[in-house]
């Protein structure tokens, strides 16, 4: 299917351009695909470890916690309490990229980091991570930290995304089976995944 678009687009190009058959060039209207940049980027355990010791503690408690659990920026800092069950050591997403609630296990730190969290627990907002402000962590105030956490630990070309890159590449490396990685990460499609 996407072949025969890059053919006929290429016809019409040409159209356009030999013969004028077409007044206005058709294919200014077909979008471009975005190109791949070239792989994946994960953390090493080395890598981590630099990142760790060059974050406030704020910023380190979110990256551990993307780091065992794969959850997306938004998801991360829209997370309420409301979504945590300690009881089942589970997080529910409702409210994901692809329209599908999902489930994610919760291991051991990440449990850790909320036992944590729940102790300076504010009463008033449910969210379980906070600024110093109490209020919501602004994105762009997360990621200007991110990239300055990465820069003090020279590690090059790593973005806030790519923890959730490093989340599946180890359950991939421990045996997890794709479609599990899948379903944790919450694509819609598996091919997303691979």
């Amino acid at each position: 299917m996407h072949n025969n678009l890059i053919k006929r687009s290429i016809r019409l190009l040409e159209a356009f351009k030999e013969w004028e058959w077409v007044k206005e060039n058709p294919v200014l209207k077909i979008s471009r695909e975005k190109e791949n940049s070239g792989g994946d980027r994960w953390l090493t355990g080395n890598e981590e470890n630099r990142l760790l010791e060059n974050s406030p503690q704020w910023l380190r408690d979110i990256i551990v916690f993307a780091l065992h659990t794969g959850l997306r920026q938004g998801e991360l800092l829209s997370l309420h309490w409301s979504m945590v069950n300690l009881f089942d050591k589970t997080i529910v997403i409702q409210e994901t990229k692809n329209g599908k609630p999902r489930t994610i296990p919760l291991l051991e730190i990440s449990l850790a980091i909320l036992a944590e969290k729940a102790k300076v627990r504010n009463l008033k907002c449910d969210l379980v991570f906070l600024s110093n402000t109490m209020a919501k962590i602004d994105c762009h105030h997360l990621i200007k930290a991110f990239n300055n956490a990465t820069k003090r630990a020279e590690i090059q070309g790593f973005h806030f995304h790519d923890l959730r890159h490093t989340f599946a590449t180890r359950l991939a490396q421990s045996g997890y089976d794709l479609y599990k990685i899948s379903e944790l990460l919450g694509h819609y499609d598996i091919s997303m995944t691979q």
